[in-house]
């Protein structure tokens, strides 16, 4: 399950920086936003999962 959680975590990421950069180059502030908001929430959830495996070991 943990490996899941790590691959949305990634999805995440990559698909709030793309939001970002696509908001960016054309011009759209709220778009530039919603993609922070998205790579934040994957950031969260992989430091989430490396706090979770750092206790299994």
């Amino acid at each position: 399950m943990a490996g899941d959680q790590k691959a949305k975590a990634k999805m995440e990421q990559a698909k709030g920086k793309a939001k970002e950069t696509t908001g960016r180059a054309v011009g759209n502030e709220r778009m530039t936003a919603e993609g922070r908001a998205e790579k934040a929430k994957g950031d969260a959830r992989q430091a989430k999962e490396k706090t979770k495996d750092s206790f299994k070991h």
